[in-house]
């Protein structure tokens, strides 16, 4: 009997390890470092983002590409909650990274920014798209290889997000002085965002190997499929970014978080708005 009871709580523990709620891990952490559960989501009041600030009122050397509030990203138009083309953050977010923007200009590079603060609502935003089945029209260019009912539960897509937060980041190298770049035009085709650097949309960052928001397995920053020029930038910009305090989400080069952030239980839901810092 208790040989069958054994049996019985094994195959129970078996099938429960399999389930993985959990469809985006946590930023890794140094193994000197405590680790502690995923927080809880705490909602914050809707209208104003205590001790956040506008990054490039901060440090103006430091460029802007906020995918969100256009019509260029995986969604196909502009985000709900992204009122202004801004990249909001915490002080101490922004601090830092002004921190790595004197770093990168000695290297002959500058930061680029895609994304930073993103309101709950965007988030929601994410979620009801990914149940939309029919909502694919750009597909081709950022999940050429992965179905669109996968891109949660392999990572590339999370909810509740750090981003959230205020101290997330999404970014890139560009050379400085910076080249221009072609602005992205609705209804253009398409290309493959794992396609050569001179074949995907010309984006005057340096060559990362793929292209921003790249939902394939190319994308995780150590990939080892990434080799030459792209690989070295990679580690460039987790260089610079690690000596200032970020940790990469392993699964996204251009993905950042401050290990220090002030609200690490905290949601904002504030749209992404100079009203909402100043």
């Amino acid at each position: 009997m208790r040989n069958r009871i054994a049996v019985v709580l094994a195959l129970v523990g078996l099938l429960g390890g399999c389930s993985r709620p959990e469809p985006r891990p946590a930023p890794a952490v140094p193994q000197s470092a405590s680790v502690s559960p995923t927080p809880t989501p705490t909602p914050a009041p809707a209208e104003r983002l205590p001790g956040f600030v506008v990054l490039t009122d901060l440090d103006p050397r430091i460029h802007a590409d906020i995918r969100y509030a256009t019509a260029h990203n995986f969604v196909g138009r502009p985000i709900t909650g992204y009122r202004e083309p801004l990249c909001l953050l915490t002080r101490q977010a922004a601090e830092a990274l002004r921190r790595v923007q004197d770093a990168a200009l000695a290297s002959g590079h500058s930061l680029k920014v895609y994304d930073c603060y993103r309101p709950q609502p965007a988030v929601d935003d994410f979620v009801a798209w990914s149940k939309r089945p029919g909502e694919q029209q750009t597909k081709a260019e950022f999940y050429p290889d992965v179905a669109k009912n996968r891109l949660f539960a392999e990572g590339y897509i999370g909810a509740p997000t750090a981003h959230s937060r205020g101290s997330t980041v999404d970014l890139t190298l560009v050379n400085e002085p910076a080249a221009s770049q072609p602005p992205y035009r609705d209804g253009q085709p398409l290309v493959a965002c794992t396609a050569p650097r001179g074949q995907r949309f010309a984006d005057n960052s340096i060559d990362m190997g793929t292209g921003f928001d790249c939902f394939d397995s190319r994308a995780h920053t150590a990939d080892p499929r990434i080799t030459g020029t792209a690989r070295d930038n990679r580690r460039l910009l987790q260089r610079l970014m690690t000596e200032a305090g970020f940790v990469n989400y392993d699964h996204e080069w251009w993905h950042y978080s401050y290990r220090e952030e002030p609200y690490p239980d905290t949601f904002f839901a504030a749209p992404v708005a100079r009203s909402s810092v100043g």
